[in-house]
């Protein structure tokens, strides 16, 4: 991101709603397989990727003791085991297939397709997401409409690769990057791009913009580009700025 203070966040948020870049006829013939292996990671590079991602799993529940708990993106509920004292645990996944028949699906009580179907009068005391601000192309009016779910001394909570650091992609270049090539034979760029529309930078920004307080992490060093994940804690929304961005989204919504 270039430009600083204000106008680096005004540039920002018009930069959204995003278009996802389309995949090439050839990886979409394959990528709901791929997408369910990754997310498996049962074996081979996915193995590997999945012990590393843990990282943001911990992080995200560490020191967490909400009662009352909302997962943005659950895909196939491997999270929910983290949080046994929480008394209410409801989920957003659009992707069914990723969590119909996962052995967690009993510990969900409400599972949503979309952020916009939560209640508005609903209120969580941690909204979680490990693995997925990444992916969203209207990422400020889902962290508002997050903001204003939290009930009083409510966390958001998550977890994110630190997209656009160099040791991040180093990393999926040099393992999921090649194991993609050597078993399909296509570059895994184009389902970076069409997967990652938002950078941890992006992320970040959008979120000290919403939020008061914001406290960062970041696995293996303590720098954005010797990093491969970051994990963020927001708590205290600026609530007008919130229900500006998430009444917006509903316009477009209507519209």
């Amino acid at each position: 991101m270039s430009g600083s203070g204000p106008d680096r966040v005004t540039a920002l948020l018009q930069s959204y709603p995003r278009v996802r870049p389309e995949l090439p006829a050839r990886h979409r013939e394959s990528y709901v397989e791929h997408y369910r292996a990754n997310r498996a990671g049962r074996q081979g590079v996915g193995r590997v990727a999945m012990r590393l991602e843990g990282w943001m799993h911990r992080q995200v529940a560490k020191g967490c003791r909400a009662a009352r708990v909302l997962e943005l993106g659950a895909g196939n509920l491997n999270h929910v085991r983290r949080h046994p004292q929480a008394r209410v645990y409801d989920a957003v996944e659009p992707f069914r297939v990723l969590w119909e028949d996962s052995p967690d699906r009993g510990r969900i009580g409400r599972m949503y397709a979309d952020l916009a179907e939560v209640p508005d009068d609903a209120r969580y005391d941690a909204i979680l997401s490990v693995a997925v601000l990444e992916h969203l192309t209207d990422l400020p009016s889902v962290l508002a409409r997050s903001a204003l779910l939290l009930a009083a001394d409510g966390e958001f909570r998550a977890g994110f690769p630190s997209e656009g650091g160099f040791l991040w992609g180093l990393a999926w270049r040099t393992t999921t990057g090649l194991e993609y090539r050597w078993k399909r034979g296509l570059d895994y760029a184009a389902i970076m791009r069409h997967e990652h529309v938002n950078t941890a930078d992006e992320i970040v920004a959008l979120l000290e913009h919403l939020f008061e307080s914001v406290t960062l992490r970041r696995f293996p060093l303590p720098w954005r580009h010797l990093s491969f994940y970051t994990a963020a804690i927001a708590c205290e929304p600026r609530k007008g700025r919130c229900r500006e961005l998430a009444e917006a989204r509903e316009g477009r919504s209507r519209a």
